[in-house]
């Protein structure tokens, strides 16, 4: 720039500010006909590649398409930024345009790639023509054998043939886990196999007459016939994966993801040694080994060193009131006696829990028809495609629906998860067997919402669908009621309006909640005395910490959607000082691309004044106000122009916080989102993102100095929470926030205070089971000592929270099952997993062997390997008698319950196989 400056002859000076301006975004006054010369001097972009480098151009048409769009939405975002008043360079002197762009592409003789051969005599191209050949007979061959005896069969026979014919053949999996199962399991049917892991060209894939399998992410397989190349995928051999539900409860689930959020100076327990604090991970060496700790600080400064693989031992420390722990001293008397005061206390909550499940119990409930055709033709109008999480709660749902017993069910899923969809199939099922549905819902909004959805799907249907609530006239509500009565209304969507004396029906049969939270306690009364003898299913985004607990404890039934929607986007969230341009440039550009804007601002008072205001902003666009105090009619009218695209803004209050369903709106702007609660901003921001456009979120404070302690909280984690998915991380925040005292009564405060949220609720969910009769016995966890560097090293895995959350994962694990889960995670995640980290995942298995017999320890004392029994131990007297008269055996027991063996030869991996054969010969079974 310097350069042509001097060539156009601008001095020092000017060239200097020129430049400050340039990267400010704009041309300074006067300059401006220096703007052709700078673009026509770095033409393309294309200037800074090597020489010699070859350019692929993948279907020209739509890449000129997709070049147009962005230029217009350049010059779209520069009209936003100039009405503003903000410096920007119009796209012309900044882009070049679409048509040039490719031009410049061609001139540089690239290569470009069509699906369709399209003759074009005026193109002066060389065309190549790649012969290819998809494995459609393989494929129908796999799935008629697939139920037969040998369903791989029209597999072996396929790679044979290649093979004898000099192909090259690769069979690829998308994931290195993928690969190693897939190399198991054919070197199984004497298959000769290789492994590949780092990408190479195509032609060296493999090796004539030789089968590679491969890490690579292709979404069929195909013959190359001029390169003799044949390459197959896992999903055309096994099918499409299919989702995997674990076993894993909610409760443990939310513990792990705890340590995630983990940082120094945190508080945690320690189930032996009471609350402490976490002072990191680090290694320590042992005579030739390493292994991670975890460092824990105690009163007085002592401190307590944590093998990883018992870090089953320790969580996270949430408060009963939202306020710092009381630090316990390392081997003082303060944890026992905390935890023995709060086994006495939750004695009563869990009478009152185990009441109300027993009353459910005993209660006798109808029983609904399973799938059939009428339910299969209703699922059939469904608009979009299942997600699997939601189709295992439809099928939780229905299958409670069948048995003799209440039901009562909560379904969680975040915001747009398709929830709703649960329930309307939950509520066709029942309406097909005669009985009646009722929608309870919290806002007159949601009210009018629900009964749009539910008219829409049942359309096709003879059901009769009422709304009742605050929008409906004297009159209607009078009529609708006695038809209700009568059983000519089959579905009923209401508010609390449900919940009053002079509502009959004459036979209900389910229940639905959406959103149970946000009734007071005197409805949660009714509802709670309706759940004894009718189907309840209970929607909800962010569950409270009361209905979790509920969940935790197994008194209510769980069904979790964590699974998006496809092609959902996260909402990009900014916290930022409210300002007139940034208002204006944040709703033209989105109604600019077609959407709908929120503003939300919760006063009744000031918001016409707010009106005014927007109206001077923007006058280009459409706005209507709804809030709580306007005329039912009036506030129906102005949400049903906003619902159907007749108004582009919608200021309101916080009324329109739960259910509104609009793909077109895709952003909100929130006035002083500081005064609001965490629930409700992540409840906010959920009614925006509802489809496959990228959606945004504004949240307006006064300025970061302004805000308290608890507000500055609630800002992090709601930008912490841009993830979609994130409901349940919101409900716990909340609960470290907000305190879990007061959501489970101020009697249980101090206590909970007193240990924790996570121990308090181990200790309810033990004292339940006992209380059912449940012989709770205390559980081995059983320490590692072994002279091997068992360990996720921090080059293999950096993250030091995500080493920690894997620790703790294989530290709970149950099975050996749940271990090759996650080594198979972190072998996707990370790569080969080096050493260290095998012998952890083998240190684990023992660990696993060990907590099954009763050992309390496994260790290596001297030239022996020492397992020390424990009080309860499963091992069989009678076998180490029998053992121990075999010499040849070379076990031996000692005192203190100790049972010996020498040390084989060999080093880490001879101890471990010896420990492993140890255990099996002292009774442990796979």
């Amino acid at each position: 720039i310097r350069e042509l400056a001097e060539a156009q002859g601008v001095g020092e000076s000017e060239t200097s500010s020129l430049i400050d301006s340039l990267l400010r975004g704009h041309l300074p006054p006067g300059m401006e006909a220096l703007a052709p010369v700078l673009l026509n001097s770095f033409e393309t972009p294309l200037e800074f590649l090597p020489e010699g480098a070859l350019i692929f151009i993948d279907e020209p048409a739509a890449i000129e398409q997709q070049l147009e769009r962005y230029m217009e939405e350049a010059r779209s975002n520069f009209l936003v930024a100039n009405e503003a008043g903000r410096p920007a360079c119009p796209p012309e002197e900044l882009l070049l345009s679409p048509i040039r762009l490719l031009d410049v592409l061609r001139e540089r003789k690239g290569i470009q790639l069509q699906s369709l051969d399209v003759l074009d005599a005026e193109a002066s191209l060389e065309q190549i023509i790649f012969e290819s050949k998809g494995h459609d007979d393989l494929h129908s061959s796999l799935q008629r054998a697939r139920k037969s005896e040998f369903p791989l069969a029209p597999l072996l026979e396929t790679l044979q043939r290649y093979r004898e014919e000099g192909w090259r053949v690769t069979i690829t999996a998308s994931t290195l886990s993928g690969v190693e199962r897939l190399h198991d399991l054919l070197e199984e049917y004497g298959l000769h196999l290789s492994r590949a892991i780092k990408p190479r060209p195509i032609r060296q894939w493999s090796a004539p007459g030789l089968i590679e399998i491969r890490q690579a992410r292709l979404s069929s397989g195909f013959d190359l016939p001029s390169l003799g190349l044949a390459i197959f995928t896992e999903e055309e051999i096994f099918g499409p994966r299919q989702h995997r539900r674990t076993s894993k409860r909610l409760r443990e689930g939310e513990i792990i993801s705890g340590l995630a959020q983990l940082s120094k100076g945190d508080a945690v327990v320690h189930n032996l040694h009471g609350i402490g604090l976490y002072q990191g991970l680090i290694a320590l060496q042992f005579g030739e080994a390493t292994g991670d700790f975890l460092q824990l600080e105690y009163l007085g400064g002592d401190r307590f060193f944590l093998p990883v693989q018992l870090l089953s031992r320790v969580q996270r420390y949430v408060g009963g009131d939202g306020t710092g722990p009381r630090i316990d001293k390392l081997g003082g008397v303060t944890w026992n006696k905390a935890k023995r005061s709060v086994k006495r206390s939750v004695r009563h909550m869990a009478e009152e829990l185990l009441a109300l499940h027993a009353a459910r119990e005993i209660a006798s409930g109808y029983a609904f028809s399973g799938r059939d055709r009428h339910l299969e033709e209703f699922e059939g109008t469904f608009a979009f495609e299942e997600t699997p999480d939601q189709l295992a709660a439809i099928d939780d749902v229905l299958g409670d629906l069948s048995k003799d017993k209440p039901m009562d069910r909560l379904v969680c899923g975040d915001v747009g998860y398709g929830k709703t969809e649960v329930a309307l199939r939950a509520a066709c099922r029942v309406v097909m067997d005669g009985k009646q549905v009722a929608v309870l819902v919290p806002t007159t909004v949601l009210s009018q919402q629900h009964e749009e959805t539910f008219r829409k799907r049942f359309a096709d249907l003879p059901v009769n669908i009422e709304h009742l609530s605050r929008f409906c006239t004297a009159k209607q509500a009078r009529e609708t009621l006695e038809r209700l009565a009568e059983g000519k209304v089959d579905i009923i969507i209401g508010t609390h309006r449900l919940l009053q004396k002079n509502v009959v029906f004459r036979d209900l049969g389910l229940l639905i909640i959406d959103e149970e939270q946000r009734f007071g306690v005197g409805h949660k009364e009714k509802i709670k005395h309706k759940r004894k003898t009718v189907d309840v299913l209970t929607l909800t985004a962010t569950p409270i910490p009361r209905t979790l607990q509920q969940a935790f404890t197994e008194i209510r039934d769980l069904s979790l959607i964590n699974t998006a929607p496809a092609d959902r986007l996260a909402i990009r969230t900014q916290v930022c000082k409210p300002s007139d341009s940034l208002i204006r440039e944040a709703i033209l550009r989105e109604v600019r691309r077609g959407g709908q804007v929120y503003y939300i601002h919760n006063r009744v008072r000031t918001i016409s004044t707010v009106a005014e205001k927007l109206r001077e902003l923007v006058p280009e666009v459409k706005l209507v106000v709804v809030h709580g105090q306007m005329r039912e009619r009036e506030l129906e009218e102005h949400m049903l122009g906003f619902l159907h695209g007749e108004a582009d803004v919608l200021l309101a209050t916080t009324i329109v916080e739960n259910g509104l369903d609009l793909p077109r709106a895709n952003s909100i702007l929130i006035d002083r989102a500081d005064h609001l609660g965490l629930a409700q901003l992540y409840q906010l921001r959920g009614r925006v993102g509802r489809s496959t456009q990228r959606a945004y979120a504004y949240l307006f404070i006064p300025g970061e100095e302004a805000l308290s302690d608890t507000a500055r909280k609630r800002m992090e984690a709601i930008q912490d929470l841009s993830d979609i998915g994130s409901g349940f991380r919101l409900a716990n925040m909340d609960l470290e926030i907000r305190g879990a005292g007061d959501l489970l009564g101020s009697e249980q405060s101090g206590k909970m205070a007193a240990v924790g949220y996570d121990t308090y609720m181990e200790m309810l969910g033990e004292t339940i089971e006992a209380m059912r009769g449940k012989v709770v016995e205390e559980q081995v966890d059983p320490e590692i000592r072994l002279p091997i560097s068992a360990r996720l090293d921090e080059t293999f895995v950096p993250d030091v929270n995500q080493r920690l959350v894997l620790y703790k994962r294989l530290a709970s694990a149950p099975n050996d099952a749940e271990i090759q889960r996650i080594r198979d995670e972190i072998l996707d995640c990370y790569g080969p997993m080096p050493q260290e980290a095998l012998d952890l995942l083998e240190v684990i298995r023992i660990k696993l062997r060990a907590r099954k017999l009763g050992i309390a320890s496994v260790s290596v004392e001297r030239d022996h390997i020492v397992l020390k029994a424990a009080k309860n131990s499963s091992i069989d007297p009678q076998r180490l008698l029998n053992l121990m008269g075999q010499p040849k055996t070379g076990v031996r027991v000692a005192p203190d319950q100790k049972i010996l063996t020498r040390i084989p030869k060999g080093g880490p991996r001879a101890l471990l196989d010896a420990v492993f054969d140890l255990m099996h010969t002292l009774g442990y079974e796979d």
